[in-house]
C-alpha cells in the first residue's frame, strides 16, 4: 500500500493545543497572585502609615500647648499639635460637615472660622452634634460670643473626597470640609488647616478618633490577601506540575 502522508501542520495541531491549555493555567496563576501580592502590599502601607500617624499623635500630645505659629508654610510638621487661640468666631460663616456619626446617631460637624486677633483666621471644628429627626432640622450649635480661648490640635483636612456634583457648596450643610473652597465660597481667607478643638463651653461632642485606628484590620487583611496568593500558587503547583508528574 502506498505511505499516507499526514500533513505536519495536522500533526502539530495536538501537540499545540495541549501546549496552551498548560499555559492559560500559569497565565491565570501568575495574574491572581501579582494581584493578591499587591492587594497585600497596600494593606501593609495602610497600616505602616496609620502607625506612623499613632506615633505622632503620642508625640504631639505630649508635647506642650503652644500659640498658633506664624509664617508656616509646611503644616504638616505641625499636625496633631496642641494650640491655643484667641479670637472671635464668625458666626455667620459657620457650616455644618454632614454624614458624621458618634454613638450610633447620625449628624454633623461644627465648623466655625475663629479671627485671631493678628488678623488671620482658622477653621475650629467644634465637635459633632446631633441630627434632627428629619434632614429639614439643623442643630442650633450658636458659637460662643465676644473673645474666646480656644484649645485643640491642629489637622489637616483630607483633600482626596470624592463628590457626585462639582458645583461650588451653597448654604450651611457641606459634604466636605476643604480651606481652599471655603475661602472662595465665603470671601474669608483661612489657613490651609482645621484646629479640632478639645474644650469648650457648649454641649458639642469632642470625641477625636485616633488616627492609627484600624490597623489590625489591615494587618488581617494584608495576612489574608498574602494568603490567596499562596493558596493560588499551592493549587497551580498541585494540579500542574505534581498530580501530572504523579
Amino acid at each position: 500500500m502506498p505511505a499516507t502522508n499526514v500533513p505536519t501542520g495536522a500533526k502539530d495541531a495536538p501537540r499545540a493545543r495541549g501546549w496552551v491549555r498548560r499555559l492559560l493555567p500559569t497565565l491565570g496563576m501568575v495574574a491572581v497572585v501579582a494581584l493578591c501580592i499587591a492587594a497585600g502590599n497596600w494593606q501593609r502601607g495602610r497600616m505602616t502609615h496609620k502607625e506612623a500617624l499613632g506615633e505622632r499623635l503620642a508625640a504631639a500630645l505630649a508635647a506642650p500647648v503652644v500659640a498658633l505659629p506664624a509664617g508656616v508654610d509646611d503644616w504638616s510638621a505641625w499636625r496633631f499639635r496642641q494650640v491655643e487661640l484667641a479670637g472671635r468666631y464668625d458666626e455667620a460663616r459657620q457650616i455644618l460637615i454632614d454624614n458624621k456619626v458618634h454613638a450610633a446617631r447620625a449628624g454633623y460637624h461644627v465648623v466655625t472660622p475663629l479671627v485671631l486677633s493678628d488678623g488671620r483666621a482658622v477653621l475650629v471644628n467644634r465637635g459633632f452634634a446631633a441630627g434632627g429627626a428629619t434632614r429639614s432640622e439643623l442643630p442650633e450649635s450658636r458659637p460662643p460670643a465676644g473673645e474666646v480661648r480656644v484649645t485643640g490640635r491642629i489637622n489637616l483636612p483630607p483633600l482626596d473626597y470624592v463628590e457626585l456634583a462639582q458645583a461650588p457648596p451653597q448654604g450651611a450643610v457641606w459634604q466636605n470640609l476643604d480651606p481652599t473652597r471655603f475661602s472662595a465660597a465665603t470671601g474669608l481667607a483661612v489657613l490651609p488647616i482645621v484646629v479640632e478643638a478639645t474644650a469648650g463651653d457648649d454641649r458639642l461632642v469632642r470625641d477625636w478618633p485616633r488616627p492609627d485606628a484600624g490597623t489590625e484590620k489591615h494587618r488581617i487583611y494584608m495576612v489574608q490577601w498574602y494568603a490567596f496568593a499562596a493558596l493560588a500558587f499551592g493549587l497551580w503547583a498541585w494540579f500542574t506540575l505534581i498530580r501530572r508528574k504523579r
